[in-house]
């Protein structure tokens, strides 16, 4: 215990405060039980130590990760009875994914601990086992995702703009604070803005790559309960997506490429996009997006892009890309029949540069052009910048 406490107090003193993600605001800190889960790097550890450095008393609060080695000889569970003993109320668990039977220990500790608040944190691909629903009743879950452009202006560039709705956005609501220049930082968000690591750019892509590695290797092998063999065809896998995404999947073809039969292929497909590394297009059924045919794969962010990609990417790719990960956070986005997008099963958006025509749209209502390389949009053309703010 005495351990954990040191390196807890180390990690609290080398936690800055200057800035807050997103979902820090939008989590009920007051619920009992608190689970925290999303793609690998996004910042869910910062979100958790800021919140105790700012919002609670230290003697009463215990941050430690689920990787560490104390946990070889000692069980969760014991730990948070002995935390409770001593007077604990606030425990927080990191990487609960490295926890073997981290679900059942959960639970207990809910229903023995009454007076301990836990809150845990883990990937996103927890949501792929059993585990997670049996939680259900007990913990209050939030799913996190990268960095949206406002967030990455004020963490890298001290740049505060307020976050727009969708309708204040394509209603031309968007106010821009004098001398503010919105394309100035926004290719390098697309390349490497997703992920809040502050390195050199040599440093910065082993970390993206190492993302994907561990995501890739560790990850989803183990919460999937892959063979060997079958957790090598991930990387397959991926590498045919990040050599032609956006595409339209033929999973048989692509079986064939990897040695699998067509609904493995769809299996890890659902594997590797519930891990954040690719998103999955799909056509709207019955208002219900998720059980629509997948229309095109893409890689989930356009950091991975620039990681990953082809070298002579299309900018087309990069700016779908760039409107489906800014919107999917709050909105259901689907593949339109006539054009690129289909939101909320309601407005139509066609993506593309600044000299996008409006054919594609031509005669229907609540239908918009979003281009690049404009500053500001007027009538139904609004800049692509601008989907940046939404979160």
């Amino acid at each position: 215990m005495e351990r954990l406490q040191a390196t807890f107090d180390r990690l609290l003193r080398d936690t800055t405060t200057h800035f807050h993600r997103y979902m820090y605001a939008s989590i009920n800190w007051e619920t009992r039980m608190i689970g925290l889960v999303g793609p690998r790097g996004v910042g869910k550890t910062t979100l958790v130590l800021q919140h105790i450095k700012e919002e609670l008393p230290r003697h009463e609060s215990l941050y430690v990760t689920a990787e560490d080695l104390y946990f070889s000889t000692h069980h969760l569970v014991d730990l948070a009875e002995e935390f409770a003993r001593i007077g604990g109320r606030y425990l927080f668990v990191d990487e609960i994914h490295k926890y073997n039977d981290w679900s059942k220990e959960l639970k207990l500790i809910y229903d023995y601990c009454p007076k301990l608040q836990v809150v845990f944190t883990g990937s996103s691909v927890l949501d792929i086992v059993e585990g997670l629903s049996d939680l259900s009743r007990r913990a209050r879950m939030y799913q996190m995702q990268g960095l949206s452009y406002r967030e990455y202006l004020q963490l890298f560039h001290s740049i505060e703009l307020p976050s727009y709705t969708l309708e204040q956005i394509i209603n031309q609501e968007v106010k821009l604070p004098e001398g503010f220049l919105p394309l100035k930082y926004f290719s390098d968000y697309l390349q490497r803005g997703y992920y809040p690591f502050t390195a050199s750019d040599n440093d910065f892509a082993s970390y993206v790559q190492q993302v994907v590695n561990v995501t890739l290797e560790n990850d989803i092998p183990q919460y999937a309960e892959l063979t060997i063999a079958t957790a090598r065809k991930l990387k397959q896998l991926l590498g045919i997506i990040a050599q032609s995404a956006p595409f339209k999947p033929n999973f048989t073809t692509i079986g064939g490429q990897i040695g699998v039969s067509r609904n493995n292929v769809a299996n890890l497909c659902a594997y590797i996009e519930k891990s954040g590394l690719i998103a999955q297009l799909r056509e709207p059924t019955g208002g219900i997006m998720a059980l629509g045919k997948v229309d095109k794969i893409y890689l989930d962010n356009t950091t991975l892009i620039s990681a990953l990609g082809a070298p002579n990417t299309e900018i087309g790719t990069i700016r779908e890309t760039f409107f489906m990960n800014q919107v999917r956070l709050l909105h259901k986005i689907a593949a339109s029949p006539v054009s690129d997008f289909l939101v909320d099963n309601h407005f139509t958006f066609e993506v593309g540069g600044k000299k996008k025509k409006q054919r594609q749209i031509q005669g229907l209502t609540d239908a918009y052009v979003i281009k690049d390389d404009i500053e500001t949009g007027y009538g139904n053309i609004i800049p692509l910048w601008m989907f940046g703010l939404t979160y």
